[in-house]
């Protein structure tokens, strides 16, 4: 026979289904869409495959009565609560089917779960829709060296001063470093006042800042 087993939380928490729905079918495919080309017509483009999804139908029976696979150690509102909470915990289930010419073994996540009651011995009928969870890996690369240049945020000229007053102790690059928050625009303030060496520079001498 058939069994099919419900887990949470890596086996934390788990139903086997000790009526097993009567049948189940597993469906699939693949994401494809069509175009329309003026001079070819439709066109096929075939995509990569959709989730699997799959409904099971069953009850829980409110006493034994002999069909079960085995006498349930909780009663049907016990389990239809445990359910209910794996379906607001966001999180995949996992769904465990094993049988004779087939073994399913796939995380899903409950779509939809409905469940009554009918006239008689108030078992509680259910039905259970799931869509299978994909879980992704995300693979980061570190950057090398010149890609880690490029990210870096370059210093803004906005609210430089159009002219800077050389102090004591300055030198090129810490008047750069001043202006400009980079010791290597030292070379730009060189070049737009003329300055053929440091030893150009005098205390007081008004510097053009580009």
């Amino acid at each position: 026979m058939i069994e099919f087993w419900l887990t949470f939380n890596n086996n934390e928490e788990s139903i086997w289904l000790h009526i097993p729905p009567p049948s189940f079918e597993i469906q699939t495919g693949l994401c494809n869409s069509t175009v329309t080309l003026h001079e070819l017509g439709e066109l096929m483009l075939t995509g990569k495959r959709r989730l699997k999804t799959v409904s099971l139908s069953s009850y829980f029976p409110v006493a034994y009565d002999g069909l079960s696979q085995y006498k349930q150690p909780l009663p049907p509102k016990e389990l239809v609560k445990m359910i209910e909470s794996w379906r607001d915990s966001q999180k995949p289930m996992r769904l465990l089917i094993f049988g004779k010419g087939l073994v399913v073994n796939e995380a899903m996540v409950i779509e939809n779960f409905s469940y009554s009651q009918k006239n008689g011995p108030e078992d509680v009928y259910f039905t259970l829709d799931l869509k299978e969870y994909r879980f992704v890996k995300i693979k980061t690369t570190p950057l090398n060296a010149k890609e880690a240049e490029q990210l870096r945020p370059r210093p803004s000229d906005r609210g430089v001063a159009k002219t800077y007053t050389v102090q004591p102790g300055d030198t090129l690059k810490k008047i750069a470093k001043k202006v400009y928050g980079d010791e290597s625009r030292s070379i730009t303030i060189k070049e737009t006042n003329h300055i053929t060496s440091e030893y150009s520079l005098k205390v007081g001498m008004q510097l053009k800042i580009g």
